[in-house]
């Protein structure tokens, strides 16, 4: 056991309750702020104002929207299975609060005279703890689509579970680096082990693959095909509403808070304050109840990293994504850990150097770079079939044109009775 597990251990009734209601009054509260800021985020980023009338800055926007969600009408349609219709949205938020119970927040405390951590649970396998409850979570999606009774939620929920499939197994293979350099799958002793460093500078390669999959994990933009308005209607929630339909609003919300939060533990160090700060009084901004400062800011940071990428990119096409997960994210994981796995066996031979290291790693990125300045572009295939284009960019018609002749036109009956001859024919004299 490490010693926050231990810590944990002793924990009373009371204690444990208040971190319960604690997580979940802050991950609601997130949500509500997330909704906000990513109005008004994205109002500024496209030149307009966002929410501004409920409350100082439109504040309270996001609460005005979920009361109204609780007040309007909860239909079911006909065609829909009454129970599982009702237990998918249950199903998918229910994870997503869980997950977040294996989330160190700060270390060591003393709350009401009792000494804690800052963390509900401290488990050996904290982190299989997370993909599972990301595993299970599809199944709510999966099951609303299918209970609605209708094609098109169903159409977004299988897209959803082929996404969360693929991206879950890339940002599974993300973990392999973390755990085999902390030598724990307990997310207390990942932070503990990035006391010295943060593993975003030492496995660069796996903090990029887990910030690709957590987007597509959370089925956000980019990536969120499941919810493709122009393709799907709404996507896997399209016959939901009231209270359901917030249910689902809240776990997309919880999630990315959630793997926002774990980024934070596995490669950002955690509760640790920042350098030059955690250099300030030896480690004093390390202790009490500054690291939940440091953790919160750094939160902050990849929630506003969501928000600037809805703002920014476009989505991507179904088969674009889906080559993105398998034929990229999936193949450089597995060369990124056999890459690993052998650095770590001669640094443990002390066989190479540091210095040797950075020498050969700065060798190998130059000549992948040389090898991307000398690779050719590659040229479309001509189409034989193109239509030549003359010197001002408009198609040439061909020599051999014919303009086929006008079809005659119908005979109609005239205002006075009498028949309008057909176009071609002579009219007679005082006939307009």
């Amino acid at each position: 056991m490490t010693t926050t597990a231990e810590l944990l251990a002793d924990d009373p009734l009371w204690l444990i309750l208040l971190k319960v209601v604690a997580i979940f009054v802050f991950l609601v509260v997130m949500t509500l702020l997330t909704i906000w800021a990513e109005r008004r985020v994205i109002g500024r980023m496209q030149n307009r104002p966002g929410p501004n009338r409920a409350g100082p800055f439109g504040i309270l926007q996001s609460l005005a929207d979920g009361l109204k969600l609780a007040f309007k009408e909860d239909i079911r349609p006909v065609l829909a299975d009454k129970w599982i219709y009702f237990l998918a949205p249950v199903i998918s938020a229910t994870p997503a609060l869980v997950s977040f119970s294996v989330i160190p927040i700060g270390p060591e405390v003393t709350i009401f005279g009792e000494r804690t951590a800052l963390q509900l649970v401290d488990l050996p396998v904290g982190l299989l703890v997370v993909l599972a409850c990301a595993s299970v979570g599809v199944y709510g999606i999966v099951l609303a689509g299918w209970a609605s009774g209708s094609p098109y939620p169903l159409l977004g929920s299988l897209r959803s579970a082929a996404q969360v499939i693929s991206y879950e197994i890339a940002m599974g293979l993300s973990f392999v680096a973390v755990i085999m350099y902390a030598g724990t799958m307990s997310t207390s002793g990942i932070v503990e082990a990035q006391e010295s460093g943060w593993f975003f500078l030492l496995l660069p390669f796996s903090f990029a693959v887990y910030v690709v999959s957590m987007v597509g994990e959370t089925n956000r933009a980019p990536f969120d095909l499941p919810e493709a308005e122009s393709e799907l209607v709404g996507g896997f929630h399209t016959e939901y509403s009231s209270l359901k339909f917030a249910l689902f609003f809240l776990a997309e919300y919880i999630n990315m808070v959630t793997v926002s939060a774990l980024a934070t533990t596995l490669f950002l160090g955690g509760w640790h304050a920042p350098w030059p700060l955690s250099l300030v009084g030896d480690g004093m901004f390390n202790t009490g109840w500054w690291p939940v400062l440091w953790f919160l800011g750094k939160t902050l940071a990849f929630l506003f990293f969501f928000i600037w990428l809805r703002g920014t990119l476009p989505r991507l096409r179904y088969d674009q994504f889906m080559n993105l997960g398998w034929k990229v994210l999936v193949p450089c994981s597995l060369l990124w850990i056999m890459a690993v796995v052998v650095i770590r066996a001669l640094r443990n031979d002390e066989a190479v150097s540091t210095q040797q290291f950075l020498i050969g790693g700065a060798v190998v990125i130059a000549v992948l770079l040389v090898a991307t300045f000398l690779i050719p572009d590659r040229r479309p295939a001509q189409d034989t079939d193109e239509v030549p284009l003359a010197g001002s960019g408009y198609p040439i018609p061909p020599i051999d044109l014919q303009v086929p002749e006008s079809p005659p036109r119908p005979v109609r009956a005239g205002a006075a009775g009498e028949v309008e001859r057909a176009e071609g024919e002579e009219a007679p004299h005082g006939n307009v």
